[in-house]
């Protein structure tokens, strides 16, 4: 049977490639030291996971509206409100979705039509990209300065009269950047001067370090009305597997997007919703903790990495993953990625999948202990050391 070309130009997943290589080799018995996984190691709270057991035995099973349960849209309009002071509808311009990645790829395909450009600043996670391909508009990787600073020239460069929209995601995966304020107006001068949309993605908003201070561009003047905010629970409540994320925006284009849901996902999973709104509206105790413990393993990481001759890492100030250089060692990111975890058994994901910028990088994530960070950086060294002893 044919497949449509809508299909085949989305590139296939270097995430889910890596990790089905690292589940053949824990199958046959090898110890992987898992710096590639993308999620919390922590589990869900158990006054969430109570919510929605409580959820289910009170009739939680059948449909329910396509935004989203109510009060869930309600929790979620405070929620922003409190960290933009926006003044947010919970009718109008709050979205549930099945996943923050559902929300992000609504939107593209809300703003964006076929042949349309959608700016994407650079190192970016690749599914902004496959987002962009599936809704017909190119992408245009537009790189930035590390660890996630604008390049004002760049941008503008970039911005044609078929450019729709610019996709930022701050803090940033994979350099656990935080874009400053200065760089965030430029962007908004630039949207508003162009008539360009915003889709900014701010799952990793709680995640801060040092004194960083994460700032939503929606809540710069003239923003609100052009800004499609993308969020969900998946990282702050340590809720990858319940599939539940949400968008706030326009009104015009929230409806747009509820009506690509309706023809597609319905809504998300009704129960887990109730679960949501506990959440939200719940103790923040569990959140506080994770980031101090995300703090203390960044640092060590950081820390063991800057030791190892021929690396080079900046101390991110959000998410939970370095960006190291390793391009001294001569290998591309791929080659180190893959020799990582056959011969060293550590698992990474390659710089070069999150675009320009990425090639002589890895990005790792410190989601495991603090012992497995040691561990997986000591047998970074011994590669390293073994390689360069393999070259004399």
């Amino acid at each position: 049977m044919k497949i449509s070309s809508r299909a085949s130009r989305i590139p296939p997943s270097e995430t889910l490639t890596v990790l089905e290589k690292v589940k053949s080799l824990m199958a046959r018995g090898y110890d992987v030291v898992r710096f590639d996984v993308g999620e919390p190691d922590f589990d869900t709270p158990g006054f969430i996971k109570e919510a929605a057991k409580k959820a289910l035995d009170q009739g939680y099973t059948h449909y329910v509206q396509s935004r989203g349960i109510p009060e869930l849209r309600e929790a979620i309009a405070e929620h922003v409100s409190r960290y933009t002071g926006l003044e947010v509808d919970p009718e109008r311009e709050v979205l549930v979705t099945p996943g923050a990645k559902f929300a992000l790829a609504a939107a593209v395909m809300a703003v964006a039509e076929e042949g349309d450009e959608v700016l994407i600043l650079t190192p970016e996670w690749p599914t902004y990209k496959a987002c962009v391909l599936m809704a017909g508009a190119k992408p245009v990787e537009v790189p930035t300065k590390p660890p996630y600073r604008l390049d004002e020239e760049a941008l503008k460069e970039a911005i044609s009269d078929k450019a729709r929209a610019i996709m930022i995601n701050s803090p940033n995966n994979p350099t656990g950047g935080v874009m400053p304020l200065e760089d965030l107006r430029v962007i908004a001068d630039l949207a508003l001067d162009h008539d360009l949309a915003v889709i900014s993605d701010e799952i990793y908003k709680a995640l801060v370090y040092d004194g960083a201070e994460h700032v939503s561009i929606a809540s710069l003047p003239g923003m609100k009305d052009r800004t499609v905010i993308v969020d969900g629970f998946s990282k702050t409540y340590a809720m990858t597997g319940w599939r539940l994320g949400w968008a706030v925006g326009p009104k015009d284009v929230v409806s747009a997007m509820v009506k690509i849901q309706q023809a597609s996902t319905t809504h998300p999973t009704a129960f887990a919703q109730v679960a949501g709104i506990t959440a939200l509206r719940g103790p923040q105790g569990f959140v506080e903790e994770m980031v101090k413990e995300y703090d203390r393993r960044r640092k060590v990481m950081v820390e063991a990495l800057n030791q190892v001759e021929g690396i080079s890492c900046e101390r991110p100030q959000g998410a939970f993953y370095v960006f190291p250089d390793f391009s001294e060692l001569g290998l591309s990111s791929q080659e180190l990625s893959d020799r990582l975890l056959m011969e060293a058994h550590v698992s990474s994901i390659p710089g070069h999948v999150f675009g320009p910028g990425g090639e002589g990088r890895l990005r790792l994530a410190y989601t495991v202990s603090v012992n497995r960070i040691l561990e997986g950086v000591k047998r970074i060294q011994a590669f390293v050391e073994s390689l360069k002893k393999g070259r004399l």
